[in-house]
């Protein structure tokens, strides 16, 4: 059978859309308050809030958060529980189930304007959150 334009376009239409993850980029603090001194407090307090707004825990096991610029973290073994937020912090610290740290030793997000990209282990898009300019120094996605 074959099918009318129209036809094919309505059945593209009607084609279920793969289910949106419920782990999202809830907030970049991208400018830490005070000078950029690259103190490890400093560094700290640039982080990313991800969200887990599901019923059921999310592996995120291999799952990477970059920036524009190509700075990649990616999550060692680790599970976001169902309705818990996790904080992605830029600089040392130690992992737990709440708070997370890339270990750099220099910032990451672009206070005039970057996108933080949350990708799967196997690279599927995930979520973004983007900024443009310095403004309040965080941006609730």
């Amino acid at each position: 059978m074959t099918l009318s334009p129209e036809a094919e376009e309505l059945l593209a239409l009607a084609a279920p859309a793969q289910a949106a993850s419920p782990v999202q980029i809830y907030k970049v603090y991208y400018d830490s308050p005070g000078a950029d001194t690259g103190s490890n407090t400093s560094l700290n307090a640039e982080y990313v809030v991800l969200k887990n707004t599901g019923r059921s825990a999310v592996s995120l096991t291999g799952w990477t958060l970059r920036d524009a610029q190509g700075y990649v973290y990616t999550f060692g073994t680790f599970t976001l529980g169902a309705g818990k937020a996790v904080v992605v912090h830029t600089g040392k610290g130690a992992n737990s189930s709440t708070h997370r740290y890339w270990g750099r030793t220099w910032y990451v997000w672009n206070n005039t304007g970057d996108t933080a990209t949350l990708r799967t282990r196997s690279g599927s898009l995930v979520d973004t959150c983007s900024w443009n300019r310095v403004g309040s120094g965080y941006r609730y996605c």
